[in-house]
């Protein structure tokens, strides 16, 4: 319970002095040691996330929409998508080829309450599990905190174990399951909530550093430190 109380005697949360609501998110990209974030543009990236994203259907299992058929038919989807404000959606490149191997979107900006979600994520096999992925979630969630952000979401089905498990490894705290939260795919999605908070960000921002940094890898490319551990 918070201890601040008004003149009623009833708690009421802490002010925020001196906090102003951050902008909006800009369209400008992002560079990282190991990938490039750009903002979407279907004509320079449709034919890499094609080719990396549409041709395994277990995939598309949690997103709101099915595989396309065709490169023709992704291609006018991403179109549309990349003229979207919110979702603002992202194209991850690899840092030393600049294939796009995947996606990622600001959604649900609301700066009047300073929160804002990263989400509609798809990650190609060439970034699963690899340290572009975590840089890229680092760039994205550094945007959101530089900029004024307060809070910054993570949500999924909460059926959908990676989701989970990689939103826990990036510092997202589990908040809890809203059940029966929407209707995808004809489906009932119980939706599960996670989120990072401002307080939160100078631990993460170090440890995600730490895990970035040339020393933590082996002449492999293999991690030293997990970035658990470098969480403490």
């Amino acid at each position: 319970m918070s201890e601040r109380v008004n003149s009623y005697g009833q708690p009421v949360g802490p002010a925020l002095v001196g906090w102003t609501p951050p902008p909006f998110p800009p369209r400008e990209a992002m560079q990282g040691r190991f990938c490039r974030i750009e903002p979407l543009d279907a004509e320079r990236h449709a034919g890499d996330l094609f080719s990396a994203l549409a041709h395994d259907p277990a995939r598309w299992t949690y997103l709101p929409v099915e595989p396309p058929a065709d490169e023709a038919e992704y291609r006018a989807r991403l179109a549309e998508i990349a003229r979207s404000r919110d979702p603002m959606h992202h194209a991850i490149l690899d840092a030393a080829t600049g294939r796009a191997l995947g996606l990622a979107a600001y959604l649900r900006i609301e700066p009047a309450h300073g929160c804002i979600e990263v989400g509609h994520i798809q990650f190609g096999p060439g970034l699963a599990r690899n340290p572009a992925a975590t840089e890229a979630m680092a760039l994205m969630m550094a945007r959101a905190f530089d900029l004024g952000y307060r809070r910054y979401e993570w949500k999924c089905d909460s059926l959908n174990a990676p989701s989970r498990a990689a939103a826990l490894r990036y510092g997202f705290t589990f908040e809890g399951i809203f059940r029966n939260a929407i209707v995808t795919k004809g489906r009932s999605r119980d939706t599960a909530w996670f989120a990072v908070t401002d307080a939160d960000w100078p631990r993460l921002r170090d440890a995600f550093a730490a895990w970035l940094a040339p020393e933590n890898f082996d002449d492999a490319g293999r991690q030293r430190r997990s970035l658990a551990a470098l969480r403490g």
